[in-house]
Order: C-alpha cells, then sequence, then structure tokens
C-alpha cells in the first residue's frame, strides 16, 4: 500500500499565506519517514493533509491509489499529536476515548503500559506522558495503515520518550504500518528513519 501526495499545494484562507506549494511525497506501508523542519514550516499543515484533517488547494492525496477522502468511516492514515490534550474529549473517560477509534488490540494497550485504573479516568487527571499513550493506542487501531507522528515527544521526558518510540517501531514493524515521523530533532529522525525529507517554507528538498 502507498500513501502519495502528488503535486500538493495548500494555504491559509485567512492571509492566503502558502505553506506547501507543488509538493509530492511517496510513503510505502513498510516504510520510515522522516519530516524534518524548524517550527512554523508546515510540518503540522502536511500531518493533517495527510490524515485527511484539511484539503489540499491543489494535487491530490491517494492511499493505494484512491483518493484519501474517498475513505469513509475509520481512516486508514492515523496522527498522533504533539499535545493531545486537544486531541481527546475532556469530558469522556479513557475507556470512551478509547473507544471512538478503530478497535484496539489489548496487545496494544497493555504494551504502551497502560493501567487499567487509568480506564476511568479523564484525560485531566492523566499526565502528559499518560495521555499520549492513549494517544498513540487509539491511533493504532486495527485497520490502521499508515501513522504520523507530529513531534510526539517533545513534551516528555527522556525515559518516557524512549519507551513510546521503542514501542511505536516494534509495533510498525510487526504489522507493516508506514510511518510518518515529523520532527526538528535531527538526533531522533536519524535513530527511527530510513530516509528523510527537509521541508522547506512552501515545499520539499532533499526526497
Amino acid at each position: 500500500m502507498k500513501l502519495e501526495l502528488r503535486d500538493v499545494s495548500y494555504r491559509y484562507v485567512k492571509d492566503g499565506q502558502k505553506i506547501l506549494e507543488h509538493f509530492s511525497l511517496t510513503v510505502d506501508s513498510h516504510e520510515r519517514v522522516g519530516i524534518k523542519a524548524p517550527s512554523g514550516y508546515g510540518k503540522t499543515t502536511l500531518c493533517k493533509l495527510l490524515s485527511g484533517y484539511l484539503k489540499p488547494v491543489a494535487g491530490e492525496i491517494l492511499l493505494d491509489g484512491r483518493p484519501l477522502s474517498s475513505y469513509k468511516g475509520y481512516c486508514p492514515v492515523q496522527m498522533i499529536w504533539q499535545q493531545p490534550e486537544f486531541a481527546v474529549n475532556p469530558r469522556l473517560r479513557m475507556k470512551e476515548v478509547i473507544l471512538e477509534g478503530d478497535q484496539v488490540e489489548q496487545r496494544v494497550i497493555e504494551g504502551l503500559g497502560i493501567e487499567e485504573d487509568w480506564m476511568n479516568r479523564f484525560p485531566a487527571e492523566l499526565s502528559g506522558g499518560e495521555l499520549q499513550r492513549f494517544s498513540i493506542a487509539r491511533a493504532l487501531g486495527r485497520r490502521t495503515r499508515f501513522l504520523l507522528a507530529d513531534e510526539i515527544s517533545t513534551m516528555l521526558d527522556l525515559i518516557t520518550q524512549s519507551q513510546l518510540w521503542h514501542f511505536i517501531l516494534e509495533e510498525v514493524k510487526r504489522r507493516e504500518i508506514g510511518l510518518i515521523a515529523v520532527s526538528h530533532d535531527q538526533e531522533l529522525l536519524d535513530e527511527v528513519c530510513e530516509r528523510q525529507v527537509a521541508l522547506d517554507k512552501i515545499g520539499a528538498v532533499g526526497k
């Protein structure tokens, strides 16, 4: 399976600011690809396009040869957000948050170190690291084929970072899930990715 961006452009309606212009990228379902750029260069916008949260103003995004927008229901391209507290409903208990997505195997929940008593808590009652574990679990539903990791460990301590990345890398290898890791941390990208794309203000270099 392939995830493709073909000549994609995007700009914000409010001010017409160009974020991406004529950007193309192809990722296979067994690949680990890094997207590197400083803050403000469109990394999160790119992730939102790839996962269907935004639509390009030009070009197309294809999943296995079909427009991503044609996939109804659960999207096979899932995104892990940098700040998980903004990606969950604060009024839901964590067991309900997990059920919002696709079915998540118990093996994934246990592998991420999610404790049973956390399931009955609300998001505000968990630490950032605990909440990020749920965010990763929810993104790893059974039908996930591509995983987008948007600066997911920036706010975490080094031990938690290591634990979560170790699990993610094992899981994507096990299930042949394509991984796109977005970061400004060159050392991290060198460690987890097979190839990298340098994103500039309006496109990409070093593809």
